[in-house]
């Protein structure tokens, strides 16, 4: 059974919504959308890479789909993503878009969530999804996510789509990476390790001489 792996770039409270561009996704009336580019450094793009390069699919929503395909089809050949994106697999989440769509080596899941990504578990060892904000909140309110790679940058934006909704699922965390970079951006990646458990700091009296 393969893994399903998100990747995330969040605020420091919590937003992940249109870090690339202002007009990446306006959904709720945002407008600060744009935000990660000037924290983008030569280093961080790398490691970014580094972690996707091992995907053999890639796992995506409606809306992420249409800005993808809008740019990587005709990218630069120099930029290590235009290979590894035009070359995977990818796999759209949506119930409205019918086949066959324009971005080379793309199939519409339509089935429910949960048997989709199942069978997408079965046929690949990494799928990875990126962005997608919408999808990732029904991945992770059915459990379905087994890594989550998130980038923090230190920002704070008081509104937009959080990765991690009402409705996400009780999970505990383990964490498997970290790292820190000069301009204040911290990548940290946890693995999910079952259910949280529960207690009562007040059940112990302090020890105090």
């Amino acid at each position: 059974m393969g893994k399903l792996i998100v990747t995330e770039f969040v605020t420091l409270d919590g937003v992940a919504q249109a870090p690339g561009g202002p007009e990446e996704d306006t959904s709720g009336g945002f407008t600060q959308g744009g935000w990660q580019a000037p924290l983008m450094n030569p280093e961080g793009g790398a490691a970014v890479f580094e972690q996707a390069r091992s995907m053999d699919a890639l796992l995506i929503g409606r809306r992420t789909y249409e800005i993808f395909a809008g740019y990587w089809p005709g990218a630069p050949e120099e930029i290590p993503f235009t290979g590894l994106l035009n070359g995977v697999p990818k796999y759209v989440a949506s119930r409205t878009l019918t086949g066959p769509l324009d971005w080379k080596g793309s199939t519409v899941v339509s089935d429910p969530i949960v048997d989709g990504v199942n069978a997408l578990k079965e046929r690949h060892e990494e799928i990875h999804v990126i962005g997608s904000l919408d999808l990732v909140q029904s991945l992770l309110r059915h459990g379905l996510v087994d890594r989550l790679e998130l980038w923090l940058y230190p920002i704070l934006l008081g509104s937009g789509k959080r990765v991690f909704a009402d409705g996400t699922a009780p999970s505990s965390l383990r964490l498997v990476e970290s790292a820190s970079f000069p301009n204040g951006v911290v990548q940290v990646a946890y693995e999910t390790a079952g259910t949280p458990s529960y207690g009562d700091m007040g059940a112990e009296k302090p020890m105090i001489s």
